[in-house]
């Protein structure tokens, strides 16, 4: 938004007295006393180094269990209808050492989930300055896995271009890697990937789902899906729908498509699939996808399962809810001597699309 808007901020709406990038937080004593001294600051700049890694951040509305360590920043990948590699600039990896002290900070004050962060975490490359030796994603997994067999490890975002059968061994060979993947198939016509510059196509999508499969049989895979992305007819969107039956995703991130300015497909193709025809297309995908959900949940009815306990139920104190391996969400009575940051076995009793519910086993 600070890049994006900056002279909108400054200028006509006059917001704001100060503008700060992502990556200018270093500047920030110098903007605050020029904007002190009556003048505006901007610092909207990206940088090409720049990773945060010797920043320890203060997780002011964590639970205290689960926590966020970002590895990597920026993104090269230029899919035609993202903004983020104009936003946050090229990609580049956090030292690998940083990570895993991070992650051994937070498991010895007491959080039992860190999910490792990047716009595309399979691209993950560090090198070591002293031996010249590269950490690849899979390696840093390993890393961070062996911190603590009690410390689970869950990671977001992977591309289907480059995530490796090495990342998928790494998850099978360590219980603490939960088994769960994001892995987002944004369309299931190879066309409209093709327009949508996303690198790959159905068949490697599929391929890349059949290994998860093969190697990770437990696994659950969740998705990102856009609707009426340009030029898409009847036919392709419905090769969407048979994907998604393909790959039985746990859960989706639905949206319809909606031109971001500065984008490749907002420069080079026409936004030309109706509002109607987007918002029915995407009810389609969401009405397949709770079905899916809900198919998969009760699937579960019966089965016990390693639960992280988060913290009180939504809508109940006298229930926990936590996280199995499969990243489903379940919610079981208390009892005493239990809290948040425990791990405890549940056995499920029953489900809705988005929730499994169960007693202690």
């Amino acid at each position: 938004m600070a890049e994006r808007l900056k002279a909108k901020f400054l200028e006509q709406e006059r917001l704001v007295d100060l503008v700060v990038g992502p990556d200018a937080y270093r500047d920030l004593p110098n903007l605050v006393q020029t904007a002190s001294d009556g003048d505006r600051g901007i610092n909207v700049l990206l940088s090409r180094e720049e990773t945060y890694a010797d920043i320890s951040p203060l997780r002011l509305d964590s639970n205290g269990v689960t926590a966020f360590i970002s590895i990597m920043r920026g993104c090269d990948n230029m899919c035609s209808f993202c903004v983020v590699p104009f936003t946050r600039g090229r990609e580049r990896s956090r030292n690998a050492f940083s990570i895993v002290a991070e992650a051994s900070d937070l498991y010895a004050r007491g959080y039992r989930e860190v999910t490792l962060l990047g716009q595309n975490v399979d691209s993950y490359r560090w090198t070591n300055p002293e031996s010249n030796e590269l950490v690849n994603f899979a390696q840093l997994l390993e890393m961070v896995a062996l911190i603590h067999p009690d410390l689970r490890i869950r990671f977001s975002t992977s591309h289907p271009k480059d995530i490796t059968d090495e990342v998928l061994y790494t998850m099978a060979r360590y219980d603490n890697i939960c088994n769960y993947i994001h892995l987002p198939v944004q369309s299931g016509n190879s066309r409209v990937l093709r327009l949508m510059n996303r690198t790959y196509d159905r068949e490697w999508y599929m391929d890349r789902v059949r290994a998860i499969y093969r190697i990770i049989p437990d696994c659950a895979i969740s998705s990102d899906v856009i609707t009426g992305f340009c030029t898409e007819t009847e036919e392709e969107h419905q090769e969407t729908l048979s994907m998604m039956d393909f790959v039985q995703y746990s859960m989706s991130y639905m949206f319809f498509y909606s031109e971001r300015p500065g984008t490749l497909a907002a420069r080079k193709y026409e936004d030309d699939v109706p509002l109607a025809v987007k918002k029915r297309r995407l009810q389609e995908v969401v009405h397949l996808q709770n079905q899916i959900s809900r198919r998969r949940n009760q699937a579960d009815i019966g089965k016990t399962f390693r639960v992280l306990i988060e913290g009180d139920s939504k809508k109940s104190k006298q229930h926990f809810r936590g996280r199995n391996s499969q990243n489903k969400m379940i919610v079981f009575p208390k009892r005493e001597g239990l809290q948040a940051g425990d791990y405890t076995e549940v056995m499920v009793m029953d489900a809705t699309s988005a929730t499994l519910l169960g007693e202690l086993a």
